[in-house]
């Protein structure tokens, strides 16, 4: 019941994922969400956001943000960043995820998401077929409708763990 909100893989942060290694497994475009992905919820883009999408372009990285906020807030994220987006993007519905690869000119089979909601970002990226990287949300303080989504992400976590360490042992 809960595995289709299994990620694919489960990371510490953005920051510590190997970009390099992603694009030797052939990966060409990376969609990410923004808030407690990147930044802090509600924060602006700040220098260590702007030096990965500036390592992302050079690696040959094609991106997109895809953020369930509205435009003003993506928008205004996205100045220094300058990558595609698109904003009020009603995760997990599969119109935008699809409409984002083709903003960049990737494919399922290249295409990798980035996000720290299981039930917005990850369920999404699965039901469209995208390789999906959950991170732990950056900074506690969200809003009321997320803090008791992370009370049920928790219980579908301890299964995924769970999971997780039956693989290792066989």
């Amino acid at each position: 019941m809960f595995k289709k909100f299994f990620p694919d893989e489960y990371l510490e942060s953005t920051y510590k994922i190997d970009f390099e290694e992603q694009y030797r497994k052939g990966y060409r475009g990376i969609i990410f969400d923004i808030d407690n992905t990147l930044v802090p919820h509600g924060a602006p883009s700040d220098q260590r956001a702007e030096k990965l999408f500036e390592n992302l372009k050079r690696i040959g990285f094609q991106c997109c943000l895809l953020s369930n906020n509205q435009y003003q807030r993506v928008s205004s994220f996205n100045e220094k960043i300058q990558v595609h987006f698109i904003e009020n993007a009603h995760k997990p519905s599969k119109k935008n995820y699809l409409k984002a690869m083709e903003l960049m000119g990737t494919k399922l089979n290249n295409t990798l998401f980035v996000g720290d909601q299981l039930f917005t970002d990850v369920y999404g990226a699965k039901r469209v077929g995208i390789h999906n990287i959950l991170v732990k949300p950056i900074h506690p303080k969200e809003e009321i409708q997320i803090v008791l989504k992370r009370k049920l992400e928790k219980i579908v976590l301890f299964f995924y763990a769970k999971e997780q360490r039956k693989r290792k042992k066989s």
